[in-house]
């Protein structure tokens, strides 16, 4: 079985360079069961599928988040499913997050609120061991004040359970 390994931000990426100061970061690994989508691809394809759980996670974390003011996300699996990773810009929305950058090998995709900022780098390197695609996602959080501290304290355990899972799609084939 292809399951998700704990790893780090890929070197020479792009959000290497953001890991300095961060209050959070974690990385998953898998080898990409459909090595032939670039790095958005990747992304868009197993948001597309978000499990019902994370999505009802999401719609709780908005309702919460809402009570102190801050942003409403939506829902993981909130894209457009017609739109090919070539039809997004940086700038725009893609589900949770705002593309940042996109290039065939790695997308940022992240949110700044008022309590912090979160950058998600979908990395896509070949294994010169192998011939594997594989596919990192790494997530850095920086947070800006008490309230970021406050929020990540149940946000943190729940992202390692919500990113391993969704790297784990890139891994399935279905």
């Amino acid at each position: 079985m292809n399951a998700p390994i704990n790893s780090s931000a890929p070197t020479n990426s792009k959000i290497e360079s953001l890991l300095a100061g961060a209050y959070f970061h974690d990385a998953w690994a898998i080898s990409a069961a459909m090595p032939d989508l670039d790095a958005l691809g990747q992304f868009l394809r197993v948001a597309s599928t978000t499990p019902k759980w994370i999505d009802r996670l999401m719609k709780l974390r908005n309702r919460l988040v809402g009570l102190v003011g801050l942003k409403d996300l939506g829902g993981i699996s909130g894209i457009d499913r017609s739109r090919l990773s070539s039809d997004y810009r940086p700038g725009e929305r893609v589900g949770i997050f705002t593309l940042i950058e996109n290039t065939e090998k790695e997308a940022l995709l992240g949110d700044d609120d008022k309590h912090l900022n979160v950058v998600v780098s979908v990395h896509k390197a070949l294994d010169p061991h192998t011939g594997d695609t594989i596919v990192t996602v790494t997530t850095v959080v920086h947070v800006k004040n008490w309230l970021g501290r406050i929020y990540m304290l149940p946000v943190a355990p729940a992202h390692r359970v919500i990113a391993r899972t969704m790297v784990k799609a890139v891994g399935n084939a279905a």
